[in-house]
């Protein structure tokens, strides 16, 4: 259990996993199997708040693209970090990740900034190596999306 913080502005402070229960439950077994969520920000969180989401990829999932191709009306980015302090740009992973139509194989650290109304997806985990880290920040108070979690 964690201490709670005392103070004017704790309510902003978020230190325990809200799970937003994205998806079928047949997702969300699947994804426990390859990711662990760490935490989930957004309006019904803290109000007022844009979305953000963070995870670690540990593992090759089961059902691959593990994300499908989607659109959503507002600005997003999408981080993905590799986990060795001694080589922070080298992913220790392949990702194959898809903008606009186009594929894009990625084995470095990188952030992709996806306009509002930019198709993005899917993702495809293609080797981990090492643990990653993900984020993800939605210009929305909410995430909403067509079909990402299927």
């Amino acid at each position: 259990m964690m201490d709670r913080l005392e103070g004017r502005y704790s309510g902003y402070i978020v230190q325990e996993l809200f799970d937003p229960g994205l998806g079928s439950p047949e997702f969300q077994s699947m994804y426990r199997k390859f990711a662990r969520r760490v935490l989930w920000m957004d309006s019904g969180v803290v109000p007022g708040a844009f979305q953000m989401n963070t995870a670690w990829y540990f593992k090759v999932p089961e059902k691959d693209p593990v994300f499908e191709e989607h659109v959503h009306d507002f600005d997003e980015i999408i981080g993905f970090f590799g986990s060795d302090p001694e080589d922070p740009y080298n992913l220790h992973a392949e990702l194959e990740v898809g903008i606009g139509g186009e594929t894009y194989t990625l084995t470095r650290t990188s952030m992709i900034f996806v306009p509002g109304g930019l198709r993005h997806m899917p993702l495809w985990i293609k080797r981990i190596d090492r643990p990653i880290f993900h984020f993800s920040v939605v210009m929305n108070q909410r995430y909403e999306g067509d079909g990402v979690y299927k």
